[in-house]
């Protein structure tokens, strides 16, 4: 059974920096793609960032050059640093994965999802 489980986050002043981790298990292959979703109150659930498994790497217009996606694969364990935070980038933030490949859009369909993680931005 796949299990993505988040790390990390929690409460920050606004131009602050906070680490996600996303540790997965019980897949034995590489996953075609993974990345993060957020889900910000009063707003539906949007891509924040996504990786697939030839490298690259895409990110939502409002996370540009602030987020960075990456992965230590020895360990299977994807991260999401964010710097320069907003109170507008508080919410929970899920970490997902696919099997196939393919993902150039942060609007990408995973298989799989975590639990979540709340990240608070205060001004």
């Amino acid at each position: 059974q796949v299990q993505l489980a988040e790390s990390g986050g929690g409460s920050v002043e606004a131009g602050g920096s906070l680490i996600l981790s996303c540790a997965a298990s019980g897949y034995t292959r590489s996953f075609g793609c993974m990345g993060w979703f957020r889900q910000v109150p009063g707003k539906e659930r949007e891509g924040v960032a996504v990786e697939d498994s030839d490298g690259t790497e895409t990110y939502g217009d409002s996370v540009k050059g602030r987020f960075t996606i990456s992965e230590d694969s020895s360990k299977n364990i994807l991260y999401l640093q964010m710097n320069n935070l907003k109170p507008e980038d508080t919410g929970v933030y899920y970490c997902a994965a696919r099997q196939s490949f393919g993902c150039y859009v942060v609007s990408w369909i995973p298989d799989y999802w975590g639990q979540g993680r709340q990240v608070t931005v205060s001004s």
